[in-house]
């Protein structure tokens, strides 16, 4: 069973506020034109999207240099929708993430998306839980926020310097909750660029 967990790409969707609106139009009909077409015009950090250390830091690496391996992977959840403000770290957390996974931390975030309060006052994590992320050797985090952090973005550019991966905008996190086992496939589009717009899915492996 596979779990989506990637918002609809729609023509002027929500963008992080600064960042250049989408477009999404059909353009070619099939009475007109003989066939169907449609244009999109999208920012590589609107919707569901992977953020690559090219995007705060001066590496040059784009995100289509990341070997493949690098999206795919076993999945941790992190339920901390009780959380309030700032996600600090737990020593339970310990025994939960496992190496070279994908944690997904889900704070309910994503039911405000589309308010202006999605943007402007959404929860972060704490350096401390960045360190740990690092420490596990995770390979990949993601949530159903805009941002782990806010600025300065050190929470951003420490996870970064680390090899650190990060899934932003994700949805439905909460019907992860009841599984026990799921592998995460979080494939960023084939462009050279410091991020990209994705299709995050959830293989779930348990019933």
């Amino acid at each position: 069973m596979f779990i989506d967990l990637t918002h609809e790409i729609t023509d002027q969707m929500p963008v992080y506020p600064g960042d250049s609106a989408t477009g999404f139009r059909q353009t070619r009909f099939l009475d007109k034109d003989s066939y169907v077409n449609y244009e999109l015009i999208i920012n590589m950090h609107a919707g569901t999207y992977i953020d690559g250390p090219k995007h705060l830091t001066d590496s040059q690496s784009y995100l289509n240099d990341y070997c493949l391996e690098t999206f795919i992977g076993e999945g941790c959840l992190l339920d901390i929708s009780a959380e309030q403000n700032v996600i600090r770290y737990q020593q339970e957390y310990e025994d939960i993430i496992e190496g070279k996974q994908i944690v997904l931390f889900n704070t309910g975030h994503s039911k405000h998306f589309g308010k202006p309060r999605y943007f402007n006052d959404y929860p972060v994590l704490s350096l401390d839980v960045a360190k740990m992320i690092v420490k596990h050797k995770v390979k990949m985090i993601g949530l159903d926020t805009p941002s782990p952090d806010k600025y300065p973005f050190a929470v951003h550019k420490y996870l970064f310097n680390h090899g650190v991966l990060i899934i932003e905008n994700l949805t439905r996190l909460d019907q992860l909750k009841k599984h026990k086992s799921f592998e995460v496939i979080a494939l960023p589009l084939k462009l050279k660029a410091d991020s990209s717009i994705a299709r995050v899915v959830a293989r779930v492996r348990d019933s």
